[in-house]
């Protein structure tokens, strides 16, 4: 999808909620959700507004600092061209697990990116009191 429009990355580890998180800002259901981690291979992007500003939002896989393999590759190589090519990347992490070793590995990828970065705690509501 080529456009003028922001592009805006979400990125995280797997299984953190990004595609569910894209589905919501697209309204759409144009990525697969599913409880097991590595759904997402490929980049998906599609359209969104927010506040009457129309931006195209990339899901991406999760990024897995640590793993190894063609695919773990593959997959991180995909993210880091979605962070390269926004405007802006929302940085989701999973509130359940606080923040983990592999938040902080991703987070400094990000930050060496130089792109400007909002952090975003998903699953909350699955923490109890």
């Amino acid at each position: 999808m080529t456009s003028s429009k922001p592009r805006v990355a979400i990125v995280g580890y797997p299984n953190v909620g990004k595609s569910t998180l894209f589905n919501r800002l697209t309204g759409s259901r144009e990525a697969v959700v599913a409880p097991e981690s590595g759904v997402t291979r490929d980049r998906k992007e599609g359209e969104a507004e927010w506040n009457g500003r129309l931006f195209v939002v990339v899901d991406t896989g999760g990024i897995d600092p640590h793993g190894e393999g063609p695919l773990v590759d593959q997959v991180r190589r995909q993210a880091e061209i979605a962070i390269k090519e926004s405007a802006v990347v929302i940085f989701l992490v999973d509130g359940r697990l606080g923040v983990t070793p592999q938040d902080h590995d991703i987070a400094d990828l990000l930050r060496r990116s130089g792109v400007p970065v909002v952090l975003a705690v998903n699953k909350q509501d699955a923490i109890s009191a």
